[in-house]
C-alpha cells in the first residue's frame, strides 16, 4: 500500500472510535485511580483484559518473545507509568495531550529501521512539540510537574516501542494478540506494586472500591485495552504507521474535552496555548509529507 493512501472508510471510523475510547479512558482512569493505587491498577486492568478472554481465544502463532515483549512495553511500561504520573503529578487532560508526543517516537523509530533521514519540516514539528512541553513545566498551579512530565514521555517512549513489536508480529488476530501479551504485563506491575505500594495498599484499595471503581477497571481492559488495542494493532499491520499514525492527533481532543466537562478540569490559556504547540508540531510531522510532498513521490 502507498505511503500516503488514505484510510478505507470503515477503517477510518474504527480509528475514531479508537480515539475517542483513548481521549475519554483519562477520565476513567482517574475515577479508578480515586480508591486503587496506580500500579495496582495496571495489575488488575492486564489481569482482566487476559481473564477470562483467553480461555475462548487461542494464542496467535508468534513467539512468546514478542507478546512479552509487547506486553511488558503496553502494561508495566506505558500503563504503569501513566498510572504512576496520573495519581498526582499530572492532569488528565495534559496526560492525553503529552502522552502523544509517542508519535514522534514512533516515526523515529520507523525510520530507523528504515534507514531514512530526519527532514527539516521534522526537526521543525519537535521544535514546536518541545516548545507546547516546556509551557507546561513552566506552570506550576500543579496541572503538572517534571516528575509527571518525564513519567508521561518516557510512556509514550514505551507505547511507540510497543507499536514496532506489534507490527513485528505480522497480521495476526489482534484481539488475541493483546490479550495474550496482556499476561505478561502482569508479573512485573505486580512485582512493583508489592514492593512500592505494599499489600496492605493493595487491600485497603479493593477495600475501598466502589462499583463505579470496578466499572472503570473493567472499561480499562475491554474497552481500553481489548478493543482499542486491538483495532490499533490490526490497522498498523495493515497500514503504513504514517498513514494510521496522525490519528492520534484526536486523542488530546477528546481527552481534554472530557477531562473539562467531567472533572471541571480548567483550560487555562496557557494550557490552549501547550495544546496548540504539541498538535501543531505532531500534525507538521504527520501531514506535511502527505499535502506538500512532490506528487511524483506519493505516487
Amino acid at each position: 500500500m502507498p505511503q500516503n493512501a488514505a484510510l478505507p472508510r470503515l477503517h477510518l471510523l474504527l480509528a475514531i472510535a479508537v480515539m475517542a475510547v483513548w481521549g475519554t479512558n483519562f477520565v476513567v482512569i482517574k475515577l479508578a485511580l480515586t480508591h486503587l493505587p496506580p500500579l495496582w491498577l495496571a495489575t488488575l486492568r492486564f489481569t482482566c483484559a487476559f481473564l477470562p478472554a483467553a480461555f475462548f481465544l487461542k494464542r496467535p502463532a508468534v513467539p512468546l518473545s514478542n507478546l512479552a515483549a509487547y506486553g511488558v512495553l503496553i502494561g508495566a511500561g506505558q500503563f504503569g507509568l501513566l498510572f504512576l504520573a496520573m495519581k498526582g503529578d499530572i492532569t488528565p487532560g495534559l496526560a492525553s495531550l503529552v502522552v502523544q508526543i509517542q508519535v514522534f517516537f514512533t516515526i523515529a523509530l520507523s525510520m530507523r529501521l528504515t534507514g531514512e533521514r530526519v527532514r527539516s519540516f521534522q526537526w521543525a514539528a519537535l521544535a514546536l512539540a518541545t516548545s507546547g512541553l516546556a509551557v507546561i513545566l513552566t506552570h506550576s498551579d500543579g496541572s503538572a510537574t517534571p516528575l509527571g512530565l518525564m513519567l508521561v514521555v518516557t510512556a509514550a517512549f514505551c507505547w511507540s516501542s510497543g507499536n514496532m513489536v506489534s507490527r513485528a508480529a505480522g497480521k495476526v488476530d489482534m484481539l488475541a494478540y493483546v490479550v495474550w501479551a496482556s499476561i505478561f504485563a502482569v508479573p512485573p506491575l505486580l512485582t512493583l506494586a508489592l514492593l512500592f505500594e505494599g499489600p496492605s495498599a493493595l487491600i485497603a484499595g479493593v477495600h475501598a472500591a466502589t462499583a463505579t471503581t470496578w466499572a472503570a477497571v473493567v472499561w480499562q481492559a475491554v474497552g481500553n485495552t481489548m478493543f482499542g488495542y486491538g483495532i490499533w494493532g490490526w490497522l498498523l499491520a495493515r497500514h503504513p504507521a504514517a498513514t494510521v499514525a496522525p490519528m492520534a492527533l484526536l486523542v488530546p481532543i477528546f481527552g481534554m474535552g472530557a477531562s473539562a466537562l467531567f472533572l471541571h478540569e480548567p483550560l487555562q490559556s496557557w494550557k490552549l496555548l501547550a495544546a496548540a504547540l504539541v498538535m501543531g508540531g505532531l500534525a507538521l510531522s504527520l501531514l506535511w509529507p502527505r499535502f506538500f510532498q512532490p506528487i511524483s513521490k506519493i505516487e
